[in-house]
């Protein structure tokens, strides 16, 4: 592609004058080359930015530097990068339509059509999938679940019974929806288990990441709120109730029966203690442990979680005492001399 069709296509207007370049594919800023696009929309690599080989770069509208690489200034550099790169990477491989002859699709489920059952899947009793959805290979869906229209589940998903997916969800490979919540009761000494009657809703648009878990209701619903997007290796307990268009990262663990408003952001390794209300476009940093209700709006961090100015001023005092211990040792040897 030349340069000029490249910046037409994201909204761009070169000067006349400016080299219509070969555009031969996407790389990173360090990892460009001439004839190469790359992206710029963070601050902290514009070191990267001042060295980069690449012959164009997608920058923010409001950057002004003067760097080697040529600019092609848009209001969303990662989304018209992200345009970019689909135009020279290959599509996603899609596979073909039908049953595969080694699936197991009992006679009562009902495949939407153009839907495709990868090899070794296994489709329970009463199962509906909508139209155009791709099951991968070694799928297990259980008996009276219902998938939506569009739907993607990568090879090794596990969907156990009754659980409802909208459409054009995606499952990563090797998680498990509807997995028995962690309940037990001591009587008697022993550790008793307590039915997980309950099930998994899923909203539109959901994403869910590979080897997540999200554990079905003891009764009623675990519930996915729609464009909520959830990363690798997550766990979701029984009775959780995740809001619409939130973000999980990798190695959440959400306790059972906690609730998330809208458009939260639970970032690396958060841990949520059960029976929780996380409110509306909160934000908690990487490794908060949470104990108590977090209002709408917050951004906290640390364990226990504390407001991000809190607990920088926490650390800074910490990262003294070594001074601190000094200056007592020095009194303290003033103090015998006298």
């Amino acid at each position: 592609m030349k340069l000029r069709e490249l910046a037409i296509f994201i909204g761009v207007e070169l000067p006349s004058d400016t080299p219509d370049a070969e555009i031969t594919g996407p790389a990173s800023l360090l990892e460009a080359r001439a004839g190469e696009v790359s992206f710029f929309g963070n601050p902290r690599y514009l070191s990267q930015l001042r060295i980069s080989k690449a012959s164009a770069v997608i920058a923010p509208l409001d950057f002004k530097e003067e760097v080697p690489a040529l600019l092609l200034r848009v209001a969303n550099p990662s989304e018209a990068f992200a345009r970019i790169v689909r135009m020279f990477v290959p599509d996603e491989i899609i596979p073909k339509q039908g049953v595969h002859p080694s699936a197991i699709v009992d006679a009562t489920a009902k495949i939407g059509e153009g839907s495709s059952i990868g090899a070794l899947a296994v489709i329970g009793e009463n199962v509906v999938i909508g139209t155009g959805s791709i099951i991968g290979e070694g799928c297990l869906i259980g008996p009276e679940t219902r998938l939506g229209s569009g739907c993607r589940l990568y090879p090794g998903v596990i969907i156990r019974e009754r659980c409802l997916l909208g459409d054009r969800v995606i499952i990563q490979p090797g998680a498990v929806i509807g997995s028995c919540g962690f309940g037990y009761e001591l009587v008697e000494g022993k550790q008793r288990k307590i039915p997980q009657t309950g099930i998994v809703e899923i909203g539109n648009d959901v994403e869910i990441g590979a080897n997540t878990t999200v554990d079905r209701a003891r009764f009623g619903r675990t519930v996915i709120g729609e464009g909520s997007k959830i990363d690798n290796l997550v766990q979701i307990a029984h009775n959780v109730q995740i809001g619409p268009h939130s973000i999980i990262c990798s190695q959440v663990g959400i306790s059972g029966s906690t609730r998330t408003g809208s458009h939260v952001t639970l970032a690396g390794q958060v841990g949520l203690a059960g029976h929780l209300e996380i409110g509306d476009n909160a934000i908690l940093g990487a490794k908060a442990g949470v104990s108590k209700n977090v209002p709408a709006g917050s951004l906290l961090i640390g364990a226990p979680a504390k407001p991000m100015k809190e607990w920088k001023e926490m650390n800074f005092y910490i990262s003294q005492l070594h001074k601190l211990f000094e200056r007592v040792k020095e009194l303290e040897k003033q103090t015998q001399k006298d």
